[in-house]
């Protein structure tokens, strides 16, 4: 609690504002002016003093304060003696202000903030409402109290004496206070003003000038007329600016109804007999106290509430730049993790080319030792593994993009999406059986890597979770869903655990002591493609009874027609002479790799060093079909398709490349290229593209003859 209601300023706050020796002779002006008014004028216009020692209070660090209280303290009792005052007033007069000025910087302290950033509306109307006017109450009813007690005053006296008193009071602490809290901390708000300092001279001489030309004459009480300039200056000018020109202002306007001008002595004063005594001048000081609360209760508000709408637009400003600059620093770090993973993908994909692809050809020679095709087997899944898991990486590293939606068979994907999981159930002993109802026969227009993708994760958890028995791959077309359910009769899990399956890295079994060997990531990539193909996986299974996972896939169906003409065209391509290649690659490896393959099924191998060499060729010899790798030297493969392509040739375009990135494949496309096909290169998967570019032409003219 004692912090919450401490009196000084904490000393760790940062110094600023005026130095404390400001305070004391702001102080002994606003006494001077007093005493000078009191025996000038024979009254007190407004007691400023108190403001002076409530802002000192309040801004200034504990020792400086306390030194500047003391001070002003001393002074006032100076002043009173100077003035003429009698006892008790003398010291009277001093110890109320003393505790005046304490009362209201404690509350104002706990209501308004450590801070005390007035220029917040707020907080503005707590330090008026809750801070001056309690103080200035309780100093107003203890003053009267002694007054009546020492001197018998009549009650209409009292009255008016009480009012007089706390107007006075209150007006000056609301004057000076707020100005001088507003003047030490200016160095917060004074970008946030639209008007330069010259404007702001400008604005507040002439609303200095528009009040002295109301109050120093006596024809028109037109005090109205100030307002106007002073909501100019409140939206214009910071707020410490508008509370200089309040004080100008009320000195101004004090001076002209002292001096008997202005709209007070146009005024018309009630007869009231129990104040006759009284002097006129008091009595018109009323008209006075109501202009200048006018004043106070425009020009403070307005300027706090344009003051926080300046900060808050500054703010958005900020924020709204840092938003800016989070965004572009997110799409350059997602722009140097794609180009990150491009690079790794690449790396990695051209020695794998070499590994799987000497190991796949040397395993289909002739006439090799069992023991060393069972060693190249194992190289060739070792490879294919590892190939998958960065894959499943990559696939996990970039998110979701768009699917590339094209007819096709349903049994061809499980079939090439099982190839891998045979040898391995084979090995283990296990029966893999496929098996396609005939209502998921026909095509189905979808997207084929991510659906293979997909099922090899399924079929190949199957396979690895499985010891005894086997799997079954089952396809059907129910209510215009595909389903294709993945059953096996290995030792499954607790359904409750199911949901926690599909989390990346997480595995039904993390210890040290697993059996399975996997990155927990298979599962997340299955539901993550189910869900961007509209579609959803399904898992039942129980403790000892294995499990069934069924991929439910509101896959279209597609034309058949394009299916029978592409296998007619496949017919008569076989028939034919073996095509005539070109394989365009910087790497001997994988030109040997490539030639290995297709000299295999008597295809005519030609070979480029790069894409110079491919443009010379394609141009003086003919050709059926062109391997072009994509990353060259002298010239890379896009560039020499787009030669190629400007020279009017329409052979087929088969990019093979370790640039296996979605962008890359659709970079190819945009070039020129047919079709695309990322390293390493397997028999099945050449054959396959091959197969599907060499037919387009026969499958075109079938198609327009059916037509």
């Amino acid at each position: 609690m004692h912090g919450r209601w401490r009196l000084f300023r904490h000393d760790a706050g940062q110094a600023s504002g005026p130095h404390a020796l400001i305070y004391v002779a702001l102080f002994v002006l606003c006494l001077v002016f007093g005493i000078w008014s009191a025996r000038t004028f024979d009254a007190v216009v407004i007691w400023p003093a108190n403001g002076v020692m409530l802002a000192a209070a309040l801004h200034l660090h504990r020792r400086r304060a306390i030194q500047v209280l003391a001070a002003c303290l001393v002074i006032n009792l100076i002043g009173n003696v100077v003035r003429g005052d009698i006892a008790p007033f003398w010291w009277l007069n001093a110890v109320m202000n003393m505790g005046e000025v304490l009362v209201a910087a404690v509350i104002a302290r706990r209501v308004c903030g450590a801070a005390l950033d007035i220029r917040r509306p707020k907080r503005l109307w707590r330090f008026a409402f809750l801070a001056v006017v309690p103080a200035v109450l309780l100093s107003t009813v203890i003053s009267i109290g002694v007054a009546a007690a020492t001197f018998r005053f009549p009650v209409s006296t009292l009255a008016f004496m009480a009012q007089r008193f706390f107007v006075m009071e209150t007006l000056g602490l609301l004057m000076v206070a707020p100005a001088l809290l507003l003047i030490a901390k200016a160095h917060r708000f004074r970008s946030t003003a639209p008007a330069s300092p010259a404007e702001a001279s400008l604005l507040i001489a002439l609303l200095m000038l528009v009040t002295a030309g109301i109050f120093f004459q006596n024809y028109v009480p037109a005090a109205f007329l100030i307002f106007p300039f002073l909501l100019l200056v409140a939206f214009r000018t910071p707020p410490s600016w508008v509370a200089g020109a309040v004080i100008g202002v009320a000195v101004i306007a004090a001076t002209g109804t002292l001096s008997g001008h202005g709209p007070g002595t146009l005024s018309r004063l009630a007869e009231l007999p129990e104040l006759s005594d009284r002097p006129a001048l008091l009595r018109q000081l009323n008209i006075y106290y109501v202009f200048l609360l006018g004043v106070l209760v425009t020009a403070l508000p307005v300027s706090a509430v344009m003051s926080e709408r300046r900060r808050l637009i500054q703010c958005l400003k900020a924020r709204t730049e840092a938003a800016h600059a989070a965004r572009r620093r997110a799409e350059q770090a997602d722009a140097a993790k794609s180009r990150f993973l491009a690079l790794m993908s690449h790396e990695m994909r051209t020695p794998l080319n070499s590994v799987t692809g000497y190991a796949e050809v040397l395993a289909r020679r002739p006439g090799m030792d069992l023991d060393a095709v069972s060693h190249l087997g194992h190289i060739q899944r070792s490879g294919d593994a590892l190939l998958m898991l960065v894959e499943d990486v990559l696939e996990i590293s970039r998110g979701d993009d768009v699917l590339n939606m094209t007819p096709l068979s349903l049994l061809q994907v499980i079939d090439t999406a099982a190839a891998p999981s045979r040898i391995e159930a084979a090995d283990k002993g296990l029966t893999l059986s496929v098996e396609v109802r005939p209502d998921a026969l026909a095509p189905v227009i979808g997207d084929p890597r991510r659906l293979r993708q997909a099922l090899h994760h399924l079929i190949g958890n199957a396979v690895k979770f499985t010891d005894h028995g086997g799997v079954r791959i089952l396809a059907d077309r129910i209510d215009g869903q595909v389903l294709i359910a993945v059953s096996d009769t290995g030792k499954g899990f607790d359904p409750i655990a199911a949901p926690r399956l599909f989390d990346p890295f997480v595995q039904g079994d993390d210890s040290i002591s697993r059996a399975h060997i996997g990155a927990g990531i298979g599962l997340t990539l299955v539901k993550r493609q189910a869900e961007l193909m509209g579609g959803d996986v399904v898992i039942d299974s129980h403790p000892g009874e294995g499990a069934t996972f069924t991929l439910r896939l509101p896959l279209a169906p597609a034309a058949p027609e394009a299916m029978a003409n592409h296998a007619d065209a496949r017919a008569e391509r076989d028939e034919g002479s073996p095509p005539r290649i070109l394989v365009v690659d910087d790497h001997p490896a994988n030109r040997e790799v490539a030639r290995l393959m297709l000299t295999a099924v008597g295809c005519e191998v030609v070979e480029a060093c790069d894409g110079d060499e491919a443009i010379d060729m394609a141009a003086t010899q003919p050709f059926d079909l062109i391997l072009m790798d994509v990353r060259m030297p002298r010239v890379d493969g896009l560039a020499a398709t787009r030669a190629i392509r400007a020279t009017g040739s329409g052979v087929p375009i088969l990019a093979v490349t370790a640039d296996a990135m979605p962008e890359d494949a659709a970079r190819c496309l945009a070039a020129g290229m047919d079709a695309h096909l990322a390293k390493p290169i397997s028999h099945h998967a050449l054959y396959t593209a091959m197969e599907r570019l060499l037919c387009a032409p026969e499958a075109a003219e079938a198609e327009a003859e059916a037509a």
